[in-house]
Formats: C-alpha cells, sequence, structure tokens
C-alpha cells in the first residue's frame, strides 16, 4: 500500500465587516435627546478651572423655579470642599453650567457625582417623585486659558 498525503491547502474565511471598532459603530441615541458620548475625558491638572454641563430629564419641572433654586443653591453650599469648589454657575430650565475647581481627575469626578446625587435627592424631595433627575453623564470642558475662562463666565453669566 503506498502512503500518499494529501496535499493542503489554507484557505481564507470570507468575513463580513460586522461587528468591532469602526465609525458608526454602537448602540445609537434613542429618546428625545441624544446624551453625552462615553469617550474618555481629556487629562485634567488642578491648576485649570472646568466648564461643566449636566442635562436634567425632559420631563422634570423647571429647576429655575425659586423653590428648585434653592435646593440647588444649597447643595452646591454644601459640596464645597477642601479639594472641590464650586466658583459660578448657572441653573437653566432643564440643566445646569457650573466653573468648577477640582484637585485632581478623582477629586474632581467622586465630588461631582455627590454633587449631582445631592441635587437629584433634594429636587426628587420637592417635587415629590421617584426616578433619575440626571440620566445622563456631565459633560466637562477644561478651561486651560485664561480667554477660555472669560468666554465662559460670559456665556454663563
Amino acid at each position: 500500500m503506498k502512503n500518499t498525503i494529501a496535499k493542503c491547502t489554507q484557505r481564507e474565511f470570507g468575513f463580513t465587516n460586522w461587528g468591532g471598532k469602526r465609525r458608526g459603530a454602537g448602540r445609537k441615541p434613542k429618546g428625545r435627546r441624544a446624551g453625552v458620548p462615553h469617550d474618555k475625558r481629556p487629562a485634567f491638572r488642578s491648576a485649570k478651572a472646568l466648564l461643566v454641563t449636566q442635562k436634567a430629564r425632559f420631563d422634570v419641572p423647571s429647576m429655575r423655579h425659586p423653590e428648585a433654586h434653592g435646593v440647588v443653591a444649597a447643595a452646591l453650599a454644601a459640596s464645597t470642599k477642601e479639594d472641590f469648589r464650586v466658583v459660578e454657575y448657572s441653573v437653566q430650565f432643564d440643566h445646569l453650567h457650573l466653573i468648577v475647581e477640582a484637585e485632581d481627575e478623582r477629586a474632581l469626578s467622586r465630588w461631582l457625582k455627590g454633587l449631582f446625587v445631592r441635587i437629584a435627592r433634594g429636587l426628587n424631595k420637592l417635587w415629590k417623585r421617584v426616578g433619575n433627575v440626571f440620566p445622563d453623564r456631565f459633560h466637562s470642558r477644561i478651561l486651560a486659558t485664561p480667554r477660555a475662562v472669560r468666554i465662559a463666565l460670559v456665556y454663563l453669566l
């Protein structure tokens, strides 16, 4: 009997281009408005201020009402710590603008998260409702130059 070895050739698979990292991939925004993208935020150093924007749900009452504004102002006053402070703020109908200073990225994220939880709990108690007030992440922009700080202050005030 003759020992024969079959010659094997490697074949390529015909892959489709589904899934993976590419432009337009991922879950599409749903609802009345798109949320803040979950991209990595730029590195933050303590020598700079940040402009932070936090949007509220579309179905909650206005935060500009005097009682609601009082809840927000009290939460902002209580949130001042040695490594985090709110320099200026503006309360709009459905979002907040804050200019904040923090010691580092960890302090910034920790204290902002706590601040928004405190505001949400106070507003839910005021409005006699249950549920999230701020369903999305906060948006932040580093104010690296004096001109950027001035433009942000003009925009905020």
